[in-house]
């Protein structure tokens, strides 16, 4: 029970990473809040995760300011605290090659990632700060260590995640924060099955060809799975993750090997 009694915020909670990275969290004893835009979805989630006792919904919009604010405010009202963030949502949006790139494409991408991150992170930090220990968790990508053809606002936002990681990491650090971005490689969640071919069409090539190709570029020749994902987010949320922190780790198979 390495998390007994924490109280944990994902967004982007209900689904994919941050719905496996909660059923670990949970299993090791701490009581999550979910953030996503589905209320229908997200009040299943939680009867199937154990109902209110251990789990709780908010429906929002991350590239909203106000819901992610909301979504923290509700946290701390309904546990009277929070102990872990994990900033998960965000995507890769519109994929064009970069001369066909739109300004509300490239904005997209940053509030969907970046802007989410900072908002949530700035508004559960006084919480952080005052306890004097916490754990913020930023969902990153390879993509954040290399480039990728028509991937730039993505590539461009997820870079950025990982220095917005590094530097809070030096500034919270004393304060027993810890901070720290996770990089994933392919992992074939749900909404990589549902917006994967129009990223292999954008690519040039059918979906199982793109699949292949992404696993290709590890060294285990594999796409990762949800639960390697969740195992590093856990070893950094817990006691043993404390001398972790302004890491951009990666889960990525061997693919950028740094």
């Amino acid at each position: 029970m390495k998390l007994e009694g924490k109280i944990a915020a994902i967004t982007g909670g209900t689904a994919g990473l941050g719905r496996g990275i909660a059923e670990a969290f949970l299993a090791e004893g701490a009581r999550v809040a979910l953030f996503a835009r589905n209320p229908e979805k997200g009040a299943s989630v939680v009867e199937e995760l154990g109902g209110s006792e251990k789990a709780l919904f908010v429906a929002g919009d991350v590239m909203n300011q106000f819901d992610v604010e909301r979504f923290i405010d509700k946290v701390i009202e309904t546990f009277g605290t929070i102990d872990i963030l994990v900033n998960n949502a965000g995507g890769a949006g519109d994929l064009q090659p970069m001369h066909m790139l739109s300004d509300e494409a490239f904005d997209e991408a940053m509030k969907w990632n970046v802007y989410s991150t900072f908002w949530a992170t700035r508004r559960a930090l006084p919480t952080l700060l005052e306890k004097g220990e916490g754990r913020v968790i930023n969902m990153s990508s390879m993509e954040g260590k290399h480039g990728k053809p028509v991937f730039t606002a993505y590539t461009a936002a997820k870079h950025a995640v990982n220095g917005l990681t590094k530097s809070l990491a030096r500034e919270v650090g004393e304060a027993g924060i810890t901070v720290n971005s996770i990089c994933p490689g392919l992992v074939v969640t749900d909404i990589i099955k549902n917006n994967g071919p129009a990223t292999a069409k954008a690519m040039g090539m059918e979906f199982d060809e793109m699949i292949n190709m992404f696993a290709q570029e590890a060294a285990i020749k594999r796409p990762n799975t949800v639960e390697e994902v969740a195992a590093v987010a856990l070893l950094l949320a817990s006691k043993e993750g404390a001398g972790i922190t302004g890491a951009a780790i990666s889960v990525d198979g061997g693919t950028a090997q740094y």
